[in-house]
């Protein structure tokens, strides 16, 4: 096998260990990027939606208490506020959605379905957790969702929500005295999820390791290149020269003309040794032929 074969055998191997380290790192790296940033979209919405509950909690509902001892206005409830303002966010975004999951609501609409059941459980059995982050395939491709839990902190809650007695009559007139009552103090009742796309962001990355990879693998090739055209010139081409004038030699023709190699490298040190050796081999063949 010629030398030329053995060291491209060795830059291919090398190569191939580079490119696969490096997709493996970048590919992970740009990965987990894309969820940080879908990620931080939703702890954005959370909080969006945290400031509109405190809003509406705030100044809102004191403007409405009069009205409401005469007609029950939602709009009043910080969850309500909440809810509609993402609807009609979803207006354009419909793949981003907002929903205070409840197992026993007052409105309807705010009932858990399968999987945000199993997140309230979750919450409900770990009071102490703060949130819950996970991943699941919806329609429109995967999406990030975060959780956190809905706990009744504070007695205030407790009027419209402990029995149907306490709760005032407008509310009941509007939503029946079915639903969203037995609540009780620092119970879990439910979970403000955000759910984020994670299609575009994760596409993102796709394309940008695909170009990453493409950029790495022509670097790669023009240093490949780059290198064997260094070894022929540097090593291959003086090498098969002295090769040439060594088989001259070992034949008989001490007259074959000389190598010479400018330089102080390796090569060109074997060079001169060669060169002295081929000038005692004639001086001694001239001596012998005396």
């Amino acid at each position: 096998m010629k030398l030329i074969i053995k060291f491209n055998l060795v830059f291919l191997l090398i190569f191939a260990v580079g490119l696969i380290v490096a997709a493996y790192i970048s590919r992970d790296l740009l990965q987990r990027n894309a969820r940080d940033e879908v990620l931080q979209n939703a702890r954005i919405m959370m909080e969006a939606a945290l400031a509109a509950r405190t809003y509406t909690s705030n100044q809102v509902r004191p403007l409405l208490e009069t009205q409401m001892k005469y007609e029950f206005r939602p709009q009043s409830v910080p969850a309500f506020a909440a809810t509609e303002q993402f609807n009609d966010l979803r207006k354009k975004f419909a793949d981003y959605s907002y929903k205070e999951a409840t197992l026993n609501p007052t409105n309807p609409r705010d009932r858990v379905n399968d999987w945000e059941g199993d997140i309230v459980n979750q919450l409900r059995q770990n009071p102490e957790r703060a949130e819950i982050i996970g991943e699941r395939e919806t329609l429109t491709g995967r999406a990030l969702y975060l959780a956190r839990p809905i706990q009744i902190k504070s007695e205030a809650c407790l009027p419209c929500h402990s029995t149907v007695d306490a709760a005032p009559k407008t509310m009941i007139d509007l939503y029946g005295p079915a639903n969203g009552f037995g609540w009780k103090l620092n119970e879990v009742v439910g979970a403000q999820i955000v759910s984020v796309p994670m299609t575009l962001p994760i596409k993102r990355s796709e394309d940008t390791f695909k170009v990453f990879m493409i950029s790495l693998t022509l670097v790669f090739a023009f240093i490949f290149v780059a290198l064997n055209v260094m070894l022929y010139y540097i090593v291959i081409r003086p090498v098969t020269r002295l090769s040439q004038v060594a088989d001259q030699v070992s034949l008989g023709t001490l007259d074959a003309p000389g190598f010479a190699v400018r330089g102080k490298d390796e090569i060109a040190a074997l060079a001169g040794s060669f060169e002295r050796m081929r000038a005692s081999l004639v001086q001694a063949m001239k001596m012998l032929g005396e």
